[in-house]
């Protein structure tokens, strides 16, 4: 038992980096995966990761695979990306998943091509699934910084959260900060999916984001408790995607996200809100 669960992290420094750079990525991007969820914005997490990736390809291409321009870039695409979505969408007939979807693709196409331009297929592999084995000391600094702010940030703006996920017209009636709230949260979504980045890619790292936090739904109603499951959902996903990786010597982002997917499955049909737990309810009310 030994050597499968605690050897790899006790004995190896990479495998180290590997867990903290997952936990404290778990710790930010779980709890703004569970309000993205209760906001129906699900598949914006997915368009956002895919906007960053024009921004860290021309970093890259700059500077090659230095953590610094790369992050500049992908928080500048990012942001330019969800402010063109919202624009399009506030000044024109098309929705803003319409808009939204256009702009991803657009920005996936272009940062392929980026990276093609200067780099090899392994540098492709490399930003588009991340390499958590490889992270180094900056790599965990610029995580921890931005699960620091994450959390600090939704401390903060809690109420006001929570209160838009439940109903924004009344935000906007009673306070000022509808609208300022909002693009704060999605600069929470950017920040967080600029650091998965570093570990899992752009086209993985949206998966640490929402499957702990769509498995945690069927767990509970409450939406403090629902984040503090997420996270514990993400961690376990880390946990047990690097043992497998590294056991059976398979790449360690999928692994991670496909530990998470087992999760999310299990508790469709296992949770305390899943479907047997409902049906076993619906079955007592009618004998009742």
């Amino acid at each position: 038992m030994y050597d499968f669960l605690i050897a790899p992290f006790a004995e190896f420094g990479f495998m180290q980096r590997a867990l903290a750079g997952s936990l404290m990525l778990a710790l930010g991007a779980c709890p703004v995966g569970v309000f993205l969820m209760l906001r129906r914005m699900s598949l914006t997490g997915d368009a956002m990761a895919h906007a960053i990736l024009p921004g860290a390809a021309a970093g890259f291409l700059l500077y090659g695979l230095q953590i610094v321009p790369m992050t500049i870039g992908g928080l500048i695409a990012g942001v330019i990306v969800a402010l063109g979505a919202g624009a399009v969408s506030r000044f024109t007939v098309q929705r803003e998943d319409a808009s939204m979807a256009a702009f991803y693709l657009i920005s996936l196409a272009l940062g392929v091509l980026i990276v093609s331009l200067r780099g090899s297929s392994v540098d492709l592999m490399h930003v588009l699934f991340g390499t958590v084995l490889a992270l180094n000391d900056d790599a965990l600094t610029l995580i921890a910084l931005i699960s620091g702010i994450t959390l600090l940030t939704l401390a903060i703006f809690w109420r006001a959260l929570v209160t838009e996920c439940l109903d924004p017209l009344f935000l906007r009636s009673v306070s000022r900060l509808g609208t300022p709230v909002h693009f704060i949260f999605l600069g929470l979504v950017v920040l967080n999916l600029v650091g998965g980045f570093q570990a899992l890619g752009t086209l993985l790292s949206v998966g640490l984001m929402m499957l702990p936090a769509a498995a945690a739904r069927f767990w509970t109603a409450r939406v403090e408790p629902m984040c503090l499951v997420a996270f514990l959902f993400g961690a376990v996903s880390c946990i047990a995607g690097l043992l497998i990786s590294y056991h059976a010597s398979l790449p360690s982002g999928p692994a991670i996200i496909l530990s998470a997917g087992v999760i999310y499955l299990a508790s469709i049909f296992f949770g305390t809100r899943g479907v047997f737990n409902t049906k076993l309810r619906r079955h007592r009310h009618r004998t009742a």
